[in-house]
């Protein structure tokens, strides 16, 4: 039998008349949204809301914040540390039908988007303008959910993460106010940066509603390429070299022995198991062709084999298809377990040391674990497969994922370099932040005083730092 928020009755009753048969209750729609693609146990909410405005949203979070009822947004539901999961009950605030396109102006390079909008549905509607969405990180995520995590992705190295590409947003705060942060000029000195404080709060203190985006125009010319190495440390040193001659790299992406091992498994590709680096160079024809030679020069210094290099469309989006295909692909080793992906993001000089503490901790603790990275950058991703109800694998697992954070912070690094806090990341944020969680307490403070925004996310109970 449902067990209901105290709050969330009252909210559903008041909500039903204006929403109607755009609130759910039922039990198929309310376990769709409680569900996840990690490991975090199911969290249904009480009910599921489907508004089309922002006038809706604007409505829905004044009857909540009236009976003190938890709402928590979600997009695409494709974030890996339980952003979206309503741990709490109270209504699940679907932004799926905000999905439309709202203006896109190609002098200035800029789109005004709904959050429900994909990223890869943008793409289609600006494919003929010659312009591009280039944040890329890897499943078709909503675009409002990219902003509320503040996403990167394979392109950060080049064209940045989400913060760098939002002029500007429309916000619902939780007592129903609407502001506009920004504008669709490229800079500004008035005022408090919202947008940047809105950007990465994972709707902890307020619900996105609409997106002006920094636009890009598509490159003439692609050339991708994977190359293998003898060791991760070899690969990262190719890195750090190719940053460093400033070579214009569009991608550059580390993959460690076992996550080829899960690619041969889980799509039946014939990579040697050994790490490889995927890049990707944009630009003109000439360009393109002269950076792909400087970097296999380089690369051949640090004892690069088995380069491939391609130009055709066709096979450069395989090639990014696979490497997106990461997290199913680690689910290919050790059948019958789930995923736990987390990141990390240090100094780019640091980062070889990173990675091979990852990989011999790994080993440490008899556990499964893949590496992919967005090297370019210094952010690595470790997918581990562990049986949730194995109490002592699961212990191992916390184990990893504390010592991983906690030499990320000594490398004067950061625990999550891209998929956010969430549930996972609370635990590390005092070591991180230190006195500025309080600051963060009182921002959320200010903004939601009866913290009915996603709650139990993003910072600590107060009692513990």
């Amino acid at each position: 039998m449902q067990t209901i928020h105290p709050a969330a009755a009252a909210a559903i009753a008041a909500l039903a008349p204006i929403f109607g048969d755009r609130l759910a209750t039922s039990a198929s729609v309310r376990a769709q949204h409680g569900g996840n693609e990690a490991h975090y146990p199911e969290a249904p909410p009480d009910a599921v809301v489907f508004p089309e405005t922002t006038q809706e949203v604007a409505a829905l979070l004044r009857i909540c914040r009236a009976q003190g009822c938890p709402v928590t947004a979600v997009g695409a539901a494709s974030a890996l540390e339980g952003h979206h999961l309503p741990i709490h009950g109270g209504i699940s605030l679907s932004l799926a039908r905000m999905n439309r396109v709202l203006a896109v102006h190609p002098q200035d390079m800029d789109a005004v988007v709904q959050p429900g909008v994909t990223r890869r549905q943008l793409n289609e509607e600006l494919r003929a303008t010659g312009l591009m969405f280039p944040v890329d990180p890897g499943a078709d995520a909503s675009l409002g959910g990219m902003a509320a995590t503040r996403a990167s992705g394979t392109t950060a190295v080049r064209y940045g993460t989400m913060r760098d590409n939002v002029l500007a947003l429309e916000v619902v705060l939780a007592d129903g106010r609407v502001i506009r942060t920004g504008s669709r000029a490229r800079k500004s000195s008035a005022g408090f940066d919202l947008t940047r404080l809105m950007i990465g709060s994972e709707g902890t203190l307020g619900i996105i509603t609409e997106l002006t985006l920094k636009l890009h125009g598509q490159p003439e010319a692609v050339s991708a390429a994977t190359c293998r190495f003898g060791s991760v440390a070899e690969a990262v040193d190719c890195v750090i070299a190719t940053i460093q001659s400033g070579l214009a790299v569009a991608r550059i992406e580390l993959l460690d022995e076992m996550m080829l091992r899960g690619f041969n498994a889980y799509q039946g590709s014939d990579l040697p198991e050994e790490p490889h680096l995927f890049v990707e160079f944009h630009g003109s024809p000439a360009s393109v062709a002269e950076q792909a030679e400087a970097f296999g020069d380089l690369a051949g210094e640090y004892g690069a084999s088995a380069m491939r290099w391609t130009d055709r469309a066709e096979e450069c989006r395989e090639l990014w298809h696979m490497r997106h295909q990461a997290h199913y692909a680690t689910g290919a080793l050790d059948p019958g377990k789930r995923t736990l992906a987390t990141d990390v993001c240090v100094p780019i000089s640091r980062l070889a040391e990173a990675v091979t503490h990852a990989q011999s901790l790994a080993r440490e603790l008899n556990l499964t674990s893949t590496i992919v990275g967005h090297v370019g950058d210094g952010n690595f991703h470790c997918g581990l497969r562990v049986d949730p109800n194995d109490a002592e694998e699961m212990a191992r697992l916390h184990r990893f994922t504390d010592a991983l954070a906690e030499n990320a912070l000594l490398l004067g690094g950061t625990v999550t370099g891209e998929h956010g806090v969430g549930l996972g990341k609370i635990a590390y944020m005092t070591a991180e932040h230190g006195e500025a969680v309080a600051v963060m307490r009182s921002l959320k403070s200010a903004l939601d005083p009866k913290g009915i925004l996603n709650p139990g996310k993003m910072l600590p109970p107060q009692d513990e730092g």
